[in-house]
């Protein structure tokens, strides 16, 4: 028996043939700014769950998709191309020339449907669970866990007299005195009515005058950007959050800051019900990645580990100004 040896040629076969249907490319292409289970894929691309597990299968086998287990989900997002290795350049410029292409307007309409879904779950946990927000919070990481590294980070930073700040999703507004104290404007966004009652609360008893609250999604409504913008916990609820970070860079003035808290990737499953997290925190590549692609410089992070066994990351992201790279070139 003649012995079967293995050609290299083998892997840019796998890559050629998985890059060889529409359907696979369009996937790619979904997959561009986000991750996906594999029902979710199935109802973007109106297809059988088997049918999409089949071609998830080859695209993995050929490296195109990597996966990431999200409780007894499994999510799926693009693999990075690893232009060093073999097939690497290849695997490059099929991504490049795959987002130039635009989505069917059906699909992209299905992906907006699986988004929509996704955001009213957040929705409907926020507006039964405003009253006991504090005490599910600290389930797993409450602000006085990780106020002072964010005050820091914050401190370090040292905005001009005058600066100001806009917090998306404040919750019961706990962080607002603090932001209060060190910016002459701060703006709080909230698209629960029910958490922003509480954030006004909190405002009236700590007599903020500095502070506005609005009802509105940081994501669509018009707000005024500011010089430094604040998420503390809030990036793990949005539908989809490499498109909200893009979007949420749009309101950081040139020269400013983009403030992120978030947990660190972890497998507990049961804080999607009990604290209404669509993510269970986030890679620390993947943070990098998404802020670079909204056009945001990373600058210090901190790492928080708590007794519970979760982590904290604590990342600054910085606005150019446009103005100086002029003055550089």
């Amino acid at each position: 028996m003649p012995l079967i040896r293995h050609d290299a040629c083998d892997e840019l076969a796998a890559l050629c043939k998985a890059g060889g249907d529409p359907l696979r490319l369009n996937v790619l292409r979904v997959l561009a700014n986000d991750s996906f289970g594999v029902l979710e894929l199935a109802q973007i691309f109106a297809i059988r769950q088997s049918g999409m597990s089949h071609h998830l299968k080859v695209l993995a086998q050929a490296g195109l998709v990597a996966t990431r287990r999200e409780g007894n989900a499994i999510f799926y997002r693009r693999a990075l191309p690893q232009a060093d290795s073999l097939g690497g350049k290849l695997h490059g410029a099929l991504l490049a020339e795959v987002d130039e292409l635009a989505l069917p307007a059906e699909v992209d309409a299905r992906v907006a449907a699986v988004h929509a879904q996704r955001a009213a779950v957040s929705r409907d946990y926020f507006a039964r669970s405003a009253e006991k927000f504090q005490a599910t919070q600290d389930l797993i990481a409450g602000l006085p866990q990780y106020r002072e590294s964010v005050l820091a980070l914050l401190d370090a930073l040292s905005f001009a007299p005058g600066a100001t700040a806009l917090e998306v999703g404040p919750g019961d507004g706990g962080f607002l005195p603090e932001l209060a104290r060190r910016f002459a404007r701060v703006t709080a966004l909230d698209n629960s009515v029910a958490m922003l009652d509480l954030a006004r609360r909190r405002c009236l008893e700590a007599g903020l005058t500095n502070v506005r609250l609005d009802l509105a999604d940081a994501l669509q409504d018009a707000a005024e950007p500011a010089d430094c913008v604040v998420l503390n916990m809030v990036l793990h609820h949005f539908a989809a959050p490499a498109e909200a970070l893009r979007q949420l860079a749009r309101l950081v003035k040139p020269g400013g800051s983009l403030l992120v808290t978030e947990l660190c990737s972890h497998d507990q499953s049961w804080a999607r019900e009990a604290c209404g997290d669509l993510w269970l925190g986030f890679e620390q590549e993947d943070l990098a990645l998404w802020a670079d692609a909204a056009g945001l410089a990373p600058g210090e992070s901190l790492y928080i580990g708590l007794r519970n066994g979760f982590q904290i990351q604590v990342r600054h992201f910085a606005k150019p100004d446009s103005r100086s790279v002029l003055t550089h070139r």
